[in-house]
């Protein structure tokens, strides 16, 4: 059975020596998040994955949901599991205080979801969806409403979902037919079908406060005749007790792939009691707060099952024997030496290595952006994280989980025939991970909104500050950091040709073509950036003999291969960018 370890000091590693989290103490929740606080609450975090999450992985895998008359009954040792995850305070961590939350910053929010998702996918879905339902109420909601809803679900005792797929529409949700219909008392009677929904129904807490996008009467055609809507599983008395049941069911399971775990419902409303959240016909609004979360949540999944896959295939290899090592026996006192020592394998661990410790950093960095963004007193510093993050949203979701469907299989690879076995857990991770491309809004939808919407966006403004911002460290560094820092100069030459092409000399139809490369492009550059800082600061340990050699020295080596092996991609991406759409246009839609 696979297991999972939190890398507690690789996560400390971005947060102190390269986001610098004590830097900014003087931001709210900062000065709370000191060093010793932090590594406690990695600690305990760690603690409860490994003993408790962890374990019950394969348990959810195997034994699924249960739907019994409307009522859905996880896998065997959710309940109990949920209980310490919400008693343990968890579910609280970077909410609002003034509704009970902790206020921590939202970076430390992110490494928690990565240990707890590392651990657990299907069992961290049902926290994650109730962080982004409850700051959509909070940043929508009424006054009345925040008071009612977030002090329930912030303590865990209430979780949140998001409706948004219908049975005959997904990404176009203009096309949404669920209805809302005003009632004398201020409420809304909502009806319709809802698909694809994510812990949709359980008995994990008291109660399930969902999300709905619906249609008024008096809506106009298309997105902008949405809005949002609570409709909560039992309805909820004005001293917060629960009344009776909402007319909201469950009507079906999905059998899944993967994520067995956690339930994926048909939710039928059938005249629900719902409450508008926001002005009418302005639901989006509200609920992009939810979707842009999600969407940096699932590519935090994707980087979180790369990373437990690889710790598994890694000591699986140092394990393994057989064959002897090109060149000779590197065990010769043994029958065969351990398969790490052949260069395939080693190949192989370290693609994965090199995309898992930059795609943390990257991750962290934007959960420090979110906080800038939201929290930090000049607004310029708004703006430039703002603009950053619309750029990091996109990217991290569609590359961090196109690249964990190739890093859980490469570490599936690495246990040969065994990693086919469901006893080692490896199997679970491919399929698990499969998901995550298409759920909130699948790549190639990202890729178009990097490269359509925010590329363009204030004549390609966040797209030259980003390029600036490296431009300036390679400025900085050119002369101690040479070996990394020409490779980077050309591949952010490949990035800002590839800009200049898309925003100067591009049709629809050619960007549309373009976006996946050139989101997959723009990501390199980013991975490359966070391999440059983390290199520099290795190379500076080193020098002053820091504690802990071998930890930074790794560092330098496996920025080495993905500086050798992985960033030269970036040529290729440009080339088919130039190429530009004929080729797929002129193919006869008849002849697929």
């Amino acid at each position: 059975m696979a297991t999972y370890q939190a890398p507690l000091r690789d996560m400390r590693f971005v947060l102190e020596e390269m986001l610098e989290l004590s830097s900014h103490a003087d931001l709210p929740g900062f000065g709370d998040a000191t060093p010793d606080v932090v590594t406690a609450i990695l600690e305990e975090g760690a603690k409860l994955a490994s003993e408790v999450l962890a374990p019950l992985n394969a348990v959810g895998d195997h034994e699924g949901c249960r739907l019994e008359e409307g009522e859905v009954r996880p896998a065997p040792g959710f309940r109990e599991a949920y209980r310490l995850y919400a008693e343990g305070g968890w579910s609280g961590l970077t909410a609002l205080p003034e509704y009970g939350g902790q206020g921590l910053p939202h970076v430390l929010g992110i490494v928690i979801r990565e240990i707890m998702t590392s651990a657990n996918l299907a069992f961290s879905m049902f926290a994650g969806l109730t962080h982004g339902a409850a700051n959509a109420i909070a940043n929508g909601g009424t006054e009345q409403q925040k008071a009612l809803y977030l002090p329930p679900m912030i303590e865990g005792r209430w979780t949140g979902t998001m409706n948004l797929t219908e049975p005959h529409c997904g990404t176009d949700l203009g096309l949404l037919r669920t209805r809302a219909e005003p009632q004398a008392d201020g409420s809304y009677r909502i009806s319709g079908t809802k698909i694809f929904i994510s812990a949709g129904e359980h008995d994990l807490a008291e109660n399930i406060v969902h999300l709905v996008l619906a249609r008024l009467p008096d809506a106009p055609p298309g997105v902008k005749g949405i809005s949002l809507f609570i409709v909560p599983k039992f309805l909820v008395n004005p001293d917060g007790s629960l009344g009776e049941r909402n007319a909201v069911r469950c009507g079906s399971l999905e059998e899944k792939m993967g994520i067995h775990g956690n339930p994926t419902c048909v939710m039928n409303y059938d005249g629900a009691s719902g409450y508008l959240i926001g002005q009418p016909h302005q639901g989006l609004r509200v609920m992009f707060v939810m979707m842009n979360s999600a969407r940096l949540a699932v590519g935090v999944q994707g980087l979180s099952l790369a990373s437990v896959a690889y710790q598994n295939a890694a000591r699986y290899t140092r394990e393994r024997l057989q064959g002897r090592a090109p060149g000779g026996a590197v065990a010769p006192e043994l029958a065969a030496d351990p398969i790490v020592a052949h260069p395939d394998v080693r190949r192989m661990l370290l693609s994965q290595r090199a995309f898992v410790e930059a795609g943390r950093a990257l991750a962290y960095w934007a959960g420090l952006q979110v906080d800038l963004a939201h929290k930090h007193p000049e607004a310029q510093v708004r703006e430039e994280a703002n603009d950053l993050l619309g750029l990091l949203t996109p990217m991290i979701k569609a590359y961090c989980t196109d690249k964990a469907v190739d890093c859980t299989n490469l570490a599936m690879q690495c246990f040969g025939g065994h990693g086919y076995i469901r006893e080692w857990g490896m199997e679970q991770f491919v399929r698990d991970a499969r998901i995550t491309p298409l759920y909130e809004g699948t790549n190639g939808v990202q890729a178009m909104d990097l490269a359509a919407r925010k590329l363009p966006l204030e004549g390609g403004r966040a797209v030259r500050r980003f390029i600036g911002l490296i431009a300036a460290f390679c400025d900085r560094h050119a002369d101690e950091l040479d070996e990394f820092v020409g490779p980077l100069r050309r591949a952010l030459g490949h990035l800002q040709e590839a800009t200049d092409r898309l925003l100067q000399d591009s049709t629809p139809a050619q960007t549309a073509a373009a976006a996946v490369d050139y989101l997959h492009l723009t990501a390199l550059v980013a991975f490359a950036h966070q391999w440059a800082r983390m290199a520099l600061i290795a190379q500076h340990r080193l020098a002053e003999s820091f504690d802990d050699a071998a930890f930074y020295r790794a560092k330098q080596h496996t920025a080495r291969f993905f500086f050798q092996h992985m960033l030269p991609e970036t040529a290729i991406h440009l080339q088919r960018i130039q190429v530009g759409a004929g080729v797929l246009l002129a193919f006869d839609p008849e002849q697929f």
